[in-house]
C-alpha cells in the first residue's frame, strides 16, 4: 500500500517534469534480488484487486507512468498472494486470464469496481484488507465469470483458460517472485525483476517516473 496518503495527493497535482536528484540506493530504492537483472529494462507492477491504494495508482498514475517510460522499457502486471484463500486464488487466476485474452484496457478496472465499487479508485486510503468488505460482490468463479461476461467478454472458454497451464504457471511465478521480492504491501514496482522502488520517499509523479528509466536503463 502507499502508507501516506499525503503522497497519493502529491502525485496528482505534481506537473511532469525532469528531475536532476541523484537516487539513493536504501532511500529512493531497495535492491531485493540477489540475481542478475533481466536481459530487457522492464518494470512489473505487483498488486491486488482487493487493494484501494492499487486502485487508486490504477485510475490515477498507472497511465502517466507507461505513457512516459523510456521506450525500450517493457511493462507487466502480476497479482500478490496475501489472501491464500480459494477466492484469492480464483481472483489472481483472473488476472492470468484477462492477460492470456488480451484484454487488460476493460477487465482490469471492471474487476477492481466489481470488488470494490466505482469509489474504490477515488481517494480511499484503506488497508489492503478483505475483511472490511461486508458484501463482498465476488465469491465464486462464477461471480468472476460475471464480470467478465457484463464487459462483453466470450466466457465460453473460460475454464479452461484458468485451469490451463499457462495461467497455472503464472500463478506459481507470482508467488515465487512475491517471496523472492519480499512483497509485504502493493502497490511494488520492481525494476529489472532487482530493484524495489520506495514510494514513500517519492515526492512527485515525475520523479517517480524518472526514477524507474534511471533503475531500468541507467542504474549498474
Amino acid at each position: 500500500m502507499i502508507k501516506h496518503i499525503a503522497l497519493a495527493l502529491t502525485l496528482a497535482v505534481a506537473p511532469l517534469t525532469s528531475f536532476a536528484a541523484q537516487f539513493v540506493e536504501g532511500q529512493h530504492f531497495m535492491t531485493v534480488s540477489d540475481k542478475a537483472p533481466s536481459t530487457s529494462p522492464k518494470l512489473t507492477e505487483f498488486y491486488s484487486f482487493y487493494c484501494h491504494n492499487c486502485y487508486n495508482m490504477e485510475t490515477q498514475f498507472l497511465g502517466d507512468i507507461k505513457a512516459n517510460l523510456d521506450k525500450r522499457v517493457s511493462f507487466d502486471s502480476k497479482h500478490v498472494d496475501f489472501m491464500n484463500s480459494d477466492i484469492g486464488t480464483e481472483v489472481m487466476r483472473s488476472l492470468g486470464v484477462i492477460q492470456e485474452l488480451g484484454v487488460e484496457d476493460k477487465m482490469v478496472h471492471a474487476m477492481f469496481s466489481a470488488i470494490q465499487g466505482e469509489q474504490g479508485g477515488h481517494g480511499h486510503s484503506h488497508d489492503h484488507d478483505h475483511s472490511a468488505h461486508e458484501k463482498p460482490a465476488i465469491n465464486t468463479r462464477d461471480d468472476i465469470k460475471k464480470v467478465f461476461a457484463d464487459q462483453g467478454i466470450d466466457i465460453s472458454k473460460y475454464d479452461e483458460i484458468a485451469d490451463g497451464k499457462t495461467v497455472s504457471g503464472k500463478l506459481d511465478l507470482w508467488r515465487a517472485q512475491q517471496r523472492e521480492f519480499r512483497i509485504q504491501s502493493v502497490p511494488t514496482f520492481i525494476v529489472n525483476d532487482k530493484y524495489a522502488v520506495n514510494l514513500s520517499q517519492i515526492r512527485t509523479l515525475g520523479e517517480l517516473i524518472d526514477l524507474i528509466n534511471y533503475l531500468a536503463v541507467e542504474h549498474k
